[in-house]
């Protein structure tokens, strides 16, 4: 066993080696055999090699080894904290499940890889069928058809060998049952895989309608159990999945995840991720749900869903740039609060994203003021 010393970690944003990009990281650790780790100081974001001279003695934060495991319990990734009171702020977040958690969490499991754009191109179409592949620059926050789909499918193609796959996940199945489901037949959750915590945003998701096919920039969750007495049941209702990509989607989420992450979004990343969970017909729940859907159901595809929840059609969502902007403005004043923060520690939050347009930040500022107020149900 060691013991950490310091964590020194620097950006080569003002070249400080020639010839490696100026967005890469690099990091100095520091540790001494036969000692066990508690707390150790740490420095992150920093541009100058010289500060090491005065490390860990200006500066620093003091990590508890405890907290780390509290974190990432799988990969004990230490996140880039920025100061204290970010630090503070992540301790307050721990109180939640996490998102992988299958007993007080989501339980959300996701796939990695659903088509690969290069070993399943064979199957790519480029006349339109009732199957797009979805690909990551497709998504936006809420937004499935951020941009028009490249490729398509044909389902017939594609479903024994699909078919195929879910007998193999399906625990002592020995064989496709006539009924078995395919995962593309129902909404599915979907989570852009590129992703850097120097962009405008990092965390996005959104739903991608039935017999939509994903892409391998795209991570979706596994729909149906994967259990031989209830392989066609679902592991999240139409509604739950509108909550958690609102939740997915709120600033709060994003800033857990970009303390996390640089540029590859992995899975043990977002299964760490501290995400509420809510019971259906609670308000909290309820309050999510018409937001999110509002959001989504704008196209035919999700008719099926709009009526679900009780929206009706399509016809219902909302289409209008200011309209929408307003409804995400309070799905973030709402989740704020559900997460237990302050006015400033959201206000915090709200300018580790400095490419996210001010009027933006400011409407959510002011969404979780009305919260607070009752002027927002």
């Amino acid at each position: 066993k060691t013991g950490i010393t310091g964590l020194f970690c620097f950006e080569n944003r003002k070249g400080i080696f020639e010839g490696v990009h100026r967005s890469f990281k690099f990091v100095v650790l520091t540790f001494e055999k036969d000692v066990k780790t508690k707390l150790f100081p740490a420095a992150f974001m920093r541009y100058e090699v010289a500060e090491l001279e005065y490390f860990p003695h200006a500066g620093t934060l003091q990590i508890d080894v405890d907290h780390i495991h509290k974190i990432s319990p799988d990969s004990l990734s230490i996140p880039e904290f920025k100061d204290e009171q970010d630090l503070r702020i992540s301790s307050k977040l721990l109180e939640y499940p996490l998102l992988a958690d299958p007993h007080v969490g989501w339980g959300l499991e996701l796939y990695g890889e659903e088509l690969n754009m290069t070993r399943s191109a064979k199957y790519f179409r480029t006349t339109r069928t009732k199957c797009p592949v979805y690909e990551g620059g497709m998504i936006w926050h809420f937004e499935p058809q951020y941009s028009e789909p490249r490729y398509w499918v044909q389902e017939s193609e594609l479903r024994k060998p699909f078919l195929d796959k879910r007998t193999k996940r399906i625990t002592d199945l020995q064989q496709i049952p006539k009924d078995l489901k395919n995962d593309y037949e129902v909404y599915r959750i979907a989570i852009r895989k590129i992703a850097s915590n120097t962009n405008e945003r990092t965390l996005i998701s959104t739903v991608i309608p039935p017999y939509g096919f994903a892409g391998n920039s795209l991570s979706v969750n596994f729909p149906f159990y994967h259990d031989k007495d209830r392989y066609n049941e679902l592991r999240l209702s139409s509604p739950e999945i509108l909550v958690v990509v609102a939740l997915l989607n709120s600033l709060v989420a994003d800033f857990i995840l970009r303390s996390r992450m640089t540029t590859n979004l992995n899975l043990f990343y977002l299964y760490q991720l501290p995400i509420p969970r809510f019971q259906p017909n609670c308000e909290a729940f309820d309050r999510l749900v018409e937001r999110t859907a509002k959001l989504t159901c704008t196209t035919p595809e999700f008719d099926d869903l709009a009526r679900v929840v009780g929206l009706k059609s399509h016809k219902k969502g909302v289409t209008d740039p200011v309209e929408r902007a307003k409804l995400r403005a309070e799905l973030d004043g709402l989740i704020a609060h559900l997460y237990g923060l302050t006015e400033e520690e959201f206000a915090y939050i709200l300018t580790t994203f400095p490419l996210v347009p001010e009027p933006v930040k400011v409407a959510a500022q002011n969404a979780y003021r009305d919260v607070e107020r009752g002027l927002i149900k």
